[in-house]
């Protein structure tokens, strides 16, 4: 997909404690954004967008809360996309692409096929002082 997040005219940014609870927080606003921005619950790209949401929010606190006390999750839609990142301060860069899904191993894996699966993309973001990372999601609407 070639979309330009930053045209995407709708966008909200959320940061929250890196605690399990974020999971459960990150999802529920993300349904709240979304019925603002007028993307029916009962779209088809929405309920994998809802779980690949809360894995990469689980993989923050997980594995990244110890140096990172905070994500934050930057969601964004347009007529045709949504768009959603995770960023946390933990410098580790997953590798996403084809490699990973076939190796099966874990959340990220579950990522992947279904950001593949649905069409969409996946691109990790590092941040300028090489300190951190946001996992970029793409999906068509």
């Amino acid at each position: 997909m070639s979309t330009r997040l930053e045209a995407l005219p709708y966008r909200h940014v959320l940061t929250l404690p890196a605690i399990p609870s974020a999971v459960r927080t990150a999802r529920e606003t993300a349904e709240e954004a979304l019925m603002e921005w007028g993307i029916s619950r009962r779209h088809p790209a929405v309920d994998p967008a809802l779980l690949i949401l809360g894995e990469l929010v689980t993989n923050s606190v997980r594995h990244a809360a110890e140096v990172s006390p905070q994500l934050t999750v930057v969601y964004a839609a347009g007529r045709d996309c949504l768009a959603f990142a995770v960023h946390d301060r933990h410098p580790y860069r997953p590798t996403l692409d084809a490699a990973a899904t076939a190796a099966g191993a874990g959340g990220l894996a579950t990522v992947m096929e279904l950001t593949l699966g649905l069409g969409g993309s996946a691109v990790v973001r590092g941040d300028a002082d090489g300190n951190g990372k946001s996992i970029w999601i793409t999906l068509p609407l």
